[in-house]
């Protein structure tokens, strides 16, 4: 018992700890980042950086990146009031369309199936366009998996256009997404594929790689609290966006590993790339896979009991 104790007393140390390192309050999260950032931005862009600064920055630049990433939920919902008690973003605020955006959360995911579904197509031209032009498998595959991504959201914005909700027809457009998803699997196989074949990947200029960074890590963490939080409302057309939204983070997530791969030192060892891209992308595939059986045998399910 005094053992257990003992063991309990500082496995709670132990938290307290990693809380006052890893979780800041928002300002000084702020604080501790900006600068952190600016510095490595020097240290990247600067030409003759004494190595002391460089390593320096990394060091930080490396801690700003974790207490972003845990408390950026934090430091955005801090901003979002900020900005609200302008005098002129309350006057914003008050137009009925934009008060209903940010208030209710189904008006916003359909509102957003909307924007998707453009950016997906957009996206998917550029794409193409480039695999065309450059004569580039990658880019062509690329482009697939955003058309894919598109004909999903298309789908399920012919259900949330209609003002009456129909059940039966919801939990089969559901299931027609997860019917794709299976399909986007391949495409996804074929990404990782080629990212191992080729012993390459994405490439980020710059910094734009850490900004990257933030944002994969930032949409897939939203993307797994939307697909927990939607469940609530009940409605198959919102629980798909949501698990759309997530195999599109979690592509994401493949692409900034191939990035930071090659940025940092893994060109001395490509073994150590293609070992660990195989590792991911066979990862991610895995889990896009368990959703689109689950979608497809759970709505199948559900629509059997509405037939009965």
């Amino acid at each position: 018992m005094g053992g257990q104790r003992t063991r309990g007393a500082f496995r709670q140390k132990c938290m307290k700890i990693l809380n006052k390192v890893f979780f800041l309050p928002p300002l000084p999260t702020l604080l501790i980042s900006v600068p952190s950032y600016a510095l490595v931005i020097y240290a990247l862009a600067g030409e003759n950086v004494n190595p002391v600064i460089a390593y320096i920055s990394y060091f930080f630049s490396a801690y700003a990146f974790v207490i972003t990433v845990t408390r950026i939920t934090v430091v955005v919902s801090l901003i979002r009031q900020g900005i609200k008690e302008n005098p002129f973003v309350s006057r914003i605020l008050g137009i009925p369309f934009v008060e209903r955006y940010l208030k209710e959360d189904a008006f916003r995911a359909k509102t957003a199936l909307y924007r998707g579904f453009v950016i997906n197509l957009l996206y998917a031209g550029i794409k193409m366009f480039s695999g065309i032009f450059y004569h580039s498998v990658w880019f062509a595959t690329l482009a697939v998996y955003y058309i894919l991504l598109a004909v999903m959201r298309a789908s399920l914005l012919s259900s949330v256009r209609k003002e009456e909700r129909d059940q039966a027809m919801e939990w089969k457009r559901y299931r027609l997404c997860g019917i794709i998803l299976l399909f986007m699997n391949f495409a996804l196989s074929g990404i990782v594929v080629l990212v191992v074949h080729q012993n390459s990947g994405f490439e980020y200029p710059g910094i734009l790689i850490y900004i990257m960074a933030i944002y994969a890590f930032y949409a897939t963490i939203m993307a797994v609290r939307n697909v927990v939080k939607f469940r609530k409302y009940k409605s198959p057309v919102l629980s798909a966006a949501k698990i759309i939204n997530l195999t599109a983070a979690l592509v994401s997530m493949l692409s900034l590993e191939t990035a930071m791969l090659t940025q940092f030192g893994a060109a001395d060892d490509p073994m150590l790339r293609q070992v660990m891209t195989a590792a991911t992308g066979a990862g991610i595939s895995i889990i896009v896979l368990g959703m689109a059986v689950f979608m497809i045998v759970w709505s199948t399910k559900q629509l059997n009991k509405e037939n009965r």
